[in-house]
């Protein structure tokens, strides 16, 4: 399997604790860094999530999340505890690697929907 056709795999994980950034080099050679605030906002849980896009909730005053730990899931996903005792979301390679990939514009997104609910990144 070529590594164009093959699914993204991280080779290597690190919290940069004072940045509240998670950096992931996956082996295409990709290198993304997610900050701590998008990974909460964009969590897979159905807490975030809901039942479909239309359900997604909009969380706020989350700016100064941070993350306490990350456990591995079998082979395939991360558990993230965050330092607001949110837990339930497991982050796949692939959903980390799309997370990364469309950043900017789900960045965009979050900000837009947080302005049309009158809502802050702040605490």
């Amino acid at each position: 399997m070529t590594a164009s056709s093959a699914r993204p795999w991280p080779r290597e994980l690190r919290y940069r604790r004072a940045d509240r950034i998670l950096e992931i080099d996956f082996d295409t050679g990709e290198h993304v860094a997610l900050p701590a605030e998008l990974l909460r906002v964009e969590s897979p849980s159905a807490e975030v999530q809901g039942h479909g896009t239309a359900h997604k909730v909009i969380v706020s005053g989350k700016r100064q999340v941070g993350i306490n730990a990350i456990d591995p899931v079998g082979n395939y996903a991360v558990r993230i505890h965050f330092d607001d005792g949110h837990a339930s979301g497991l982050y796949s390679w692939d959903y980390l690697h799309e997370l990364g990939r469309n950043q900017d514009r789900l960045w965009a997104d979050y900000l837009t929907a947080l302005a049309q609910r009158n809502l802050s990144r702040e605490p």
